[in-house]
C-alpha cells in the first residue's frame, strides 16, 4: 500500500451505468464510470477498488470487458496494480480532479420555505466559545469522573445477548424497561407521580420540547419563556410557528403577573423552576401555586424543564412543579445529558395521560422510535443502584468545585456580585452596569476561558450584564488560576 495515505475503506463500487443498446463498447462505459468517480473524488487517491470479477458480477458483464477496462485505467495511470494485492486509484493522477456538484454561479437557487428559520439561539448563548473545552463550560459535566468502565460492561452485556426482538423496530414511547425504571425513580425522588405509559424517551430536552410545542400548539399561539432564558427554548417554539413572549424572572422565579400582562392569552409557558437557567434561582413555592392556578383558568400547559435538579448542595432537593399539578397542565422534561454524559443523547418527557396519544402520533412522525441498546443498558444502570451511587458522588465533587469558585471569586473579584443558589453545575458573576459581557467573553475565549455572556441569554435588551460560569467540567485544582485569568481580563483596561 502507498505510504503516506489513509486508506479509505477497501473494494467500494462506484455508480457505473452500462447500457447495452449504446454503442460504445461494454468495456468503454466501465472505464469511463470510473475515470469519472477517480476524477471526481468520489474514489480517492489510494483507495482499494474491487476485484475484476466483482465487477463484472455487479455489473452483469463479462469477466474480459472488466479486465480490459482497468487494464486502460492503468494504462493511463488511474489505477496502479500490485497483483494478488488487488489495484488501488492511483497518487500521481494525471489530469486535476473536476469539483464535485455545480458551481454557484450556474445553480437554480429555490427557496426552501416560506417559514423563515430563527438565527439559532442556542449558538447565541454559546457564541465563540462554545466548543472551547477550557475552564467554566456550562453545558459539559464532569465526563472523567463517570464510570465508564462499569458502562462498557454493561455494554457488552447487552449487547452480546441482545433480544431479536431488540433488533426490529421498538416502542415509539421507548423501551418498557427504562420508562418503569424512570416511573420508580421520578416518583421517588421529583414526587413525579406517573407510570410508564406516560413517559417517552427522546434524545434530550430540545428534542422533548420540539414535540411538545408542535402537538400542543398553533402557529401564532403565544408563549411565556423565562428572560433570560435558555435558548433551545427560543428555536423548538419558533419553528413551531408560535409567538415568544419573553417574561422577566426575579428572586422568586418566572414572574407571574409580568406574564400575564405581556401575554395574557399564551397558550403555553416555559419554566425551570428547581434552577433557573441562566440565574439560578429556584421556584417559590407561592409563585408555583400562582403559576398553576393561571395555567388552570387560561387552560394553558406548562413545560417544566428539571434543569439540574439532581445537584442541590444546600438542603434537600425540592418537589417539582408537576408534582404539585392537580388538574394535569404539567409536561415534565428531564435529561441525563448532564447527570451522566452528553453523547449518551438520552431523556425523557412525562406526559398528562390524556395527552399520550397526540404525542406519540407526533413522536412517529419525527422519528418513529429511539434506538434502544442504550436505553436497555441505562435501565440496569438504574435499576442496579448505580444511577443513585453516581449521583451521590457527583453531588459531592461539584459541591466542592462550587465552594472553590465562589471563594476564589470573592478573594479575587470582592466587588462583584455572584447570584445563584447552591445547585446545579453553573452560577453568574454580575458585572458593573455598563460593562459589555459579550465582548469580555469573547477576549476571555482567546484566553481558553469558556464563559458565556448573560447579555446573550436575553431575548430583549439585557437588564444587567454578568458573566455565566460552568464549574461541572473544571477540577478543583484549575479553578483558582483560572479566576486569576479572569480577572486579568475584565480588570484590563484593552
Amino acid at each position: 500500500m502507498m505510504e503516506g495515505v489513509k486508506r479509505p475503506p477497501d473494494g467500494l463500487s462506484p455508480v457505473v451505468a452500462v447500457d447495452r443498446r449504446l454503442q460504445t463498447p461494454i468495456y468503454r462505459q466501465v472505464y469511463d464510470g470510473y475515470r469519472a468517480a477517480i476524477l471526481d473524488a468520489r474514489l480517492k487517491p489510494g483507495q482499494r477498488l474491487p476485484s475484476t470479477r466483482v465487477v463484472a458480477q455487479e455489473l452483469q458483464i463479462s469477466r474480459i470487458a472488466a479486465v480490459t477496462a482497468f487494464s486502460q485505467l492503468v494504462a493511463e495511470g488511474y489505477v496502479v496494480s500490485q497483483g494478488s494485492a488487488g489495484s488501488y486509484v492511483s497518487n500521481e493522477l494525471p489530469d486535476a480532479p473536476r469539483p464535485r456538484g455545480r458551481e454557484s454561479s450556474t445553480q437554480v437557487v429555490r427557496a426552501p420555505g416560506t417559514r423563515r428559520l430563527p438565527k439559532s439561539r442556542l449558538a447565541e448563548c454559546g457564541g465563540p466559545w462554545l466548543d472551547l473545552r477550557g475552564p467554566f463550560r456550562t453545558n459539559q459535566p464532569a465526563v472523567e469522573e463517570f464510570p465508564a468502565e462499569l458502562w462498557g460492561r454493561l455494554v457488552a452485556r447487552h449487547a452480546r445477548r441482545m433480544p431479536l426482538r431488540q433488533m426490529l423496530y421498538g416502542d415509539d414511547m421507548g423501551l418498557p424497561a427504562l420508562r418503569e425504571a424512570l416511573a420508580d425513580y421520578l416518583g421517588t425522588v421529583r414526587s413525579v407521580a406517573c407510570t410508564a405509559d406516560q413517559i417517552m424517551v427522546v434524545t434530550g430536552s430540545q428534542q422533548a420540547l420540539t414535540i411538545a410545542a408542535h402537538a400542543l400548539l398553533e402557529p401564532g399561539d403565544s408563549v411565556w419563556i423565562e428572560d433570560p432564558g435558555y435558548g433551545g427554548a427560543h428555536d423548538a417554539f419558533h419553528l413551531a410557528g408560535a409567538r415568544i413572549a419573553g417574561v422577566p424572572v426575579d428572586g422568586d422565579g418566572l414572574d407571574v403577573a409580568a406574564g400575564m400582562r405581556r401575554a395574557p392569552r399564551a397558550r403555553a409557558a416555559y419554566v425551570t423552576p428547581s434552577h433557573q437557567y441562566p440565574l439560578g434561582m429556584v421556584m417559590s413555592a407561592p409563585r408555583r401555586l400562582q403559576l398553576l392556578e393561571w395555567a388552570r383558568r387560561r387552560g394553558a400547559w406548562l413545560l417544566e424543564d428539571d434543569y439540574d435538579s439532581e445537584y442541590r448542595y444546600d438542603g434537600q432537593p425540592l418537589a417539582s412543579l408537576y408534582g404539585l399539578d392537580g388538574d394535569a397542565r404539567v409536561l415534565y422534561i428531564g435529561t441525563f445529558s448532564k447527570v451522566l454524559f452528553p453523547a449518551l443523547r438520552v431523556g425523557y418527557l412525562v406526559v398528562p395521560r390524556d395527552l399520550v396519544p397526540r404525542l406519540r402520533r407526533f413522536r412517529e412522525a419525527i422519528d418513529v422510535f429511539p434506538a434502544t441498546l442504550h436505553q436497555a443498558v441505562l435501565a440496569d444502570f438504574i435499576e442496579e443502584g448505580h444511577f443513585a451511587r453516581h449521583l451521590r458522588r457527583m453531588r459531592v465533587i461539584y459541591a466542592e468545585r462550587r465552594r472553590a469558585l465562589e471563594a476564589a471569586l470573592t478573594r479575587e473579584l470582592p466587588s462583584m456580585r455572584v447570584v445563584g443558589e447552591c445547585a446545579g453545575m453553573h452560577l453568574v458573576l454580575m458585572l458593573p452596569r455598563g460593562a459589555r459581557d459579550r465582548e469580555l467573553a469573547v477576549r476571555a475565549a482567546r484566553s481558553g476561558l469558556a464563559v458565556v455572556p448573560l447579555s446573550s441569554c436575553y431575548s430583549g435588551p439585557a437588564r444587567e450584564p454578568g458573566l455565566v460560569l460552568g464549574y461541572g467540567s473544571t477540577r478543583t485544582s484549575e479553578i483558582a488560576d483560572a479566576v486569576r485569568r479572569l480577572k486579568s481580563i475584565l480588570t484590563s483596561k484593552t
